[in-house]
């Protein structure tokens, strides 16, 4: 007994504070529809959705696909805020079952783009491949753990979240903001910023900021700053023209 109540001291335990999380998480997501929309609102979804004109068919899913995740994670987010625990647990299995689908989409896709030669950020197609390619990675090993761990809300909800900033460097890559336009590498400050928001709720909420976001967050911003060099080297390169069918 007297073991069992050391562990109990030595495991941080987690405060609930539901209406904060409430508040914050909803608050999260309409900023993440906020930042898909301004980024694709006038090529996408202005443009008609299913009648945008995209390159061809394959991004036309891969589009679908990653607003149904958003659709997604807006529900899953209303249904806890509604208490609706078991309806979310039930749509949960479907949401899992689309993520997996964007990791295939989201390569497939990324090695089109490369194919017929998608190089935005001033970058060439082989150098910018390693963009999707490592956004669609972090969102996958993400939302593996997220899974794992369903039964943790509290794990469960952060890494939803940084798996779903994961996706957003192609909305902010299309943001018509001129300091991003003219400085490229400077639109990973959009996805930090998130996650500094979730590491200031941390402090707020917990006292300190939990391993999962930490680690989480760690993940995301080392690939976010090693990949570009990453992709100029030998190795990348000859990966990616393999990859882009002329190896």
């Amino acid at each position: 007994m007297a073991t069992d109540a050391m562990r109990q001291q030595a495991v941080p335990r987690i405060l609930v504070r539901p209406k904060a999380d409430r508040v914050f998480f909803s608050t999260m997501v309409l900023l993440l529809w906020a930042t898909v929309l301004f980024g694709f609102a006038k090529t996408y979804f202005l443009a008609g959705m299913v009648a945008a004109p995209l390159p061809n068919r394959l991004i036309h899913i891969h589009g679908a696909v990653m607003t149904l995740w958003m659709v997604i994670l807006f529900v899953q987010t209303a249904l806890i805020s509604a208490r609706k625990v078991k309806w979310h647990m039930t749509l949960g299995v479907f949401g899992f079952c689309v993520a997996l689908a964007m990791v295939v989409i989201g390569q497939i896709a990324a090695t089109d783009a490369l194919r017929w030669g998608a190089a935005p950020l001033g970058l060439d197609a082989k150098t910018f491949y390693v963009i999707p390619l490592t956004a669609i990675l972090i969102f996958g090993v993400l939302a593996f753990f997220a899974w794992r761990m369903r039964r943790q809300p509290a794990a469960h909800k952060r890494l939803i979240l940084i798996a779903t900033i994961a996706l957003i460097d192609a909305a902010v890559g299309r943001w018509p903001v001129a300091f991003f336009e003219n400085n490229p590498r400077a639109q990973d400050l959009v996805p930090f910023g998130f996650l500094l928001a979730l590491m200031v709720f941390d402090l707020a909420t917990q006292r300190r900021i939990l391993k999962v976001t930490l680690y989480a967050s760690l993940f995301l911003i080392v690939v976010h700053l090693t990949r570009v060099p990453l992709a100029f080297t030998h190795p990348w390169q000859a990966f990616a023209t393999v990859m882009m069918g002329k190896g």
